[in-house]
């Protein structure tokens, strides 16, 4: 009696965790078991793998057939488990060679006729496969996926009779080609919007430095239209930021074609998403829209309808730049450095400050409906710019603004200098750096610190404001931070004390 094995992954977070399956086919009763705290759809591998089996003209031997999942206190979950352990049944009834299976990994989801279906994950398990000195096996429709993790044996197989021919020598799987990388969707551009010239430059800072932006304006001036245009602005992720963000919309099942992303994320959540959709959880721990905008853009608009824990639940993964999602069973962690935008109009009506159009209940609606956002939350706000509404007069006699491109560029020359200042190891934006290390004029230090005791600014604003100045002072080429780079850092910064006052 010898037991096969095959290599498989669960996942915690992005990280690929080596599971083992085993199985044992010995005598007694007919039966089929899987033990090694499995999850429902594991459980629920055995009638596909019996189905596929018989797809294929194989049946089952007439004995207890054991699966265990190692190790045993780890909770398996998904259907990719359907494929190690279709391959380890096949290598303990000797159809397969064990000695060959045992050098791949498997993951995969059987359909009854025995075809493979796609599973999320395939890009880590790649990954934590090529670490482990093994092969991969996994549907056709995911090789390419499988192929960016570089130097790594791939059988990439439409359907299960596919990998025994190939194991048996009677047919051979070529390597997949690489999936390519994904298309950059066409972002709308900033010529189209008209006037709002503060808006626009405020913008412009937070592509440069990755910076937290809040609109405040009524109905229909443009806050939304702004926030579209961000991505455009933005430059191409560098690899290792692109396989990070790959590996996140792997595991979330949401990777197109396997193809790596490129392109900063865009993510707009409705603001009746749940605390779980927007942080990460539900039964599985799936990363949330904080996880999927990593390395990109998190839209929020509409922001005072969001529920309050929701949006209390963002302070702390502004901060570290990850998420943790605590479970009896475990605790899940992935990445979440996203660049917050986000919209809200002055009061719930919309009007408030416009007499004509402005409700009964002026100014403390305004008062009320701002009181949604914690001072906590505010503080962790680069820039607020106040929207204006033009009028109709004036909109239809605005020229165009300034296209999207020339800004781009600005925006990649800081971005560039932000590198070449932190170095390799550094921190990629101003958002991110030690604003302590950076250089300022005596006279834009001396500003900055009679600001920050004038206005009350916390620690964190005082620290943020410097780094908005630093996304500044790269805008103009400039090597340290110039007053006027303090100046206008200090008109963007939100004005708690006002606020509560």
């Amino acid at each position: 009696m010898t037991i096969a094995r095959v290599q498989c992954f669960t996942f915690s977070g992005i990280e690929a965790v080596p599971v083992e399956v085993q199985v044992q086919i010995s005598r007694g009763l007919p039966a089929f078991l899987v033990v090694g705290l499995a999850d429902k759809a594991v459980a629920e591998a055995r009638e596909r793998v019996r189905a596929a089996l018989s797809a294929m003209g194989l049946s089952l031997p007439p004995k207890r057939v054991l699966i265990n999942l190692a190790p045993a206190d780890l909770l398996k979950e998904g259907s990719h488990f359907d494929l190690p352990i279709a391959l380890a049944v096949l290598a303990a009834m000797e159809v397969l060679p064990r000695e060959e299976v045992g050098e791949y990994a498997a993951l995969g989801e059987l359909s009854l006729d025995g075809s493979l279906n796609p599973v999320a994950g395939v890009l880590p398990a790649a990954i934590g496969a090529s670490a482990l000195g093994l092969g991969l096996v996994c549907p056709a429709a995911q090789g390419g996926e499988a192929a960016w993790a570089g130097d790594i044996r791939v059988l990439a197989a439409p359907d299960l009779l596919g990998i025994v021919n190939h194991f048996k020598g009677l047919q051979v799987l070529s390597p997949p080609e690489l999936a390519g990388r994904a298309p950059a969707s066409a972002a709308p551009d900033l010529a189209e919007v008209r006037g709002l010239e503060t808006a626009r430059r405020a913008l412009e800072i937070a592509a440069a430095g990755a910076h937290n932006l809040l609109f405040v304006g009524p109905p229909g001036s443009g806050k939304s239209m702004l926030a579209a245009r961000l991505p455009g602005l933005l430059p191409d992720l560098s690899p290792l930021e692109a396989l990070e963000v790959s590996m996140i919309h792997s595991v979330a099942g949401i990777l197109d074609g396997g193809r790596l992303v490129m392109r900063p994320p865009f993510r707009d959540p409705h603001h009746s998403a749940s605390q779980a959709a927007l942080t990460g959880g539900g039964h599985r721990a799936r990363p949330g829209e904080i996880s999927l905008a990593h390395r990109g853009v998190l839209f929020l608009d509409e922001l005072p309808e969001f529920p309050r824990a929701t949006l209390e639940a963002l302070r702390q993964p502004m901060e570290t730049g990850r998420t943790t999602v605590s479970r009896a069973s475990a605790h899940v962690t992935y990445p979440a450095r996203f660049q917050l935008i986000a919209a809200m109009n002055p009061c719930r009506c919309g009007y408030l400050g416009n007499a004509a159009r402005e409700c009964g209940r002026a100014p403390r609606c305004g008062e009320e409906y701002r009181m949604r956002i914690s001072g906590p939350l505010l503080d962790r706000i680069d820039l607020v710019v106040e929207v204006e509404a033009a009028s109709p007069a004036a909109l239809s006699r605005a020229p165009p603004g300034e296209a999207s491109g020339p800004v781009a560029t600005r925006v990649a020359a800081a971005r560039e200098r932000q590198r070449v200042r932190a170095g390799t190891a550094g921190p990629v934006t101003n958002a991110e750096a030690d604003a302590t290390q950076f250089a300022l004029v005596p006279e834009a230090r001396t500003l900055a610190e009679q600001a920050a005791e004038r206005l009350g600014l916390s620690n964190r604003g005082f620290i943020r404001t410097l780094r908005v100045a630093r996304s500044i002072a790269d805008l103009a080429g400039a090597e340290a931070i110039r007053r006027t780079d303090i100046a206008e850092a200090l008109a963007y910064r939100p004005r708690i004390s006002e606020r509560r006052g």
